[in-house]
């Protein structure tokens, strides 16, 4: 069992289902205490969850798309500092479309969803973190160029290059930032939108994840890294 973390802070956003929600609740089983966010108010699984964990689990409301939320979202939680922003955002397209036959409002949608809105929340919500702290956002093995040699999910493939592009930029542009930047791929997994053909259980995956970024607590710069902390080529 890892070691127990104290009084450390987590803002997760896109915590409702999937990668998200296990990101929360491994953080909570670790002691952390976590701001988690939900696109809409509703029955999400992190209510209960947050029975379970009362006063250590927080459950804000913000859709990452519309950025006057995000902006709504800062406002509420400015005077916070959090040792850690992590960023779970993603959709794809139906798995048969290439380039060549993707709608552009289909091709907007996932474009905007798993690029650039993640950036926006950075941008907007990187003052709430500690100077020592992290900001990471789940992104793909799939946004590796260098790795794509069999095609296949094109448009998703790459949503995820951009991010990690976007990411990119913004490590340069900050380039004397203390803070440690992660851009995680978690592996294939088990989830709704990973489909049950995948190759990782979300147990294999989220509980690594979680061991490689706190390893690299820390660590100034930017890092693109698969679930087990082996470097993904850009």
């Amino acid at each position: 069992m890892p070691a127990i973390s104290s009084n450390k802070n987590l803002l997760l956003i896109g915590a409702s289902r999937g990668l998200g929600f296990a990101l929360a609740e491994e953080y909570l089983k670790r002691g952390w205490s976590v701001v988690a966010t939900e696109r809409g108010a509703g029955n999400s699984k992190l209510h209960p969850l947050a029975q379970t964990y009362a006063g250590r689990l927080e459950i804000e409301t913000v859709d990452i798309v519309h950025p006057d939320q995000v902006a709504a979202l800062r406002a509420r939680l400015v005077s916070r500092k959090f040792d850690m922003l992590f960023v779970n955002a993603g959709v794809k397209n139906a798995d048969h479309e290439t380039i060549a036959d993707v709608s552009t409002d289909e091709f907007v949608r996932v474009m905007v969803t798993n690029a650039l809105s993640p950036m926006r929340v950075i941008e907007t919500l990187q003052d709430v973190v500690r100077p020592d702290g992290t900001i990471g956002i789940m992104s793909s093995g799939q946004g590796s160029v260098a790795n794509n040699e069999r095609g296949q999910y094109e448009v998703y493939r790459g949503s995820k290059a951009a991010l990690n592009m976007f990411m990119r930029s913004f490590a340069a542009r900050h380039a004397d930032d203390s803070r440690t930047l992660l851009l995680m791929a978690p592996g294939w997994v088990k989830t709704d939108m990973g489909g049950s053909e995948a190759r990782l259980t979300i147990e294999e995956s989220i509980p690594n994840l979680v061991n490689t970024m706190d390893a690299q607590a820390g660590k100034a710069g930017l890092q693109y890294l698969d679930y087990l902390g082996k470097r993904v080529p850009w």
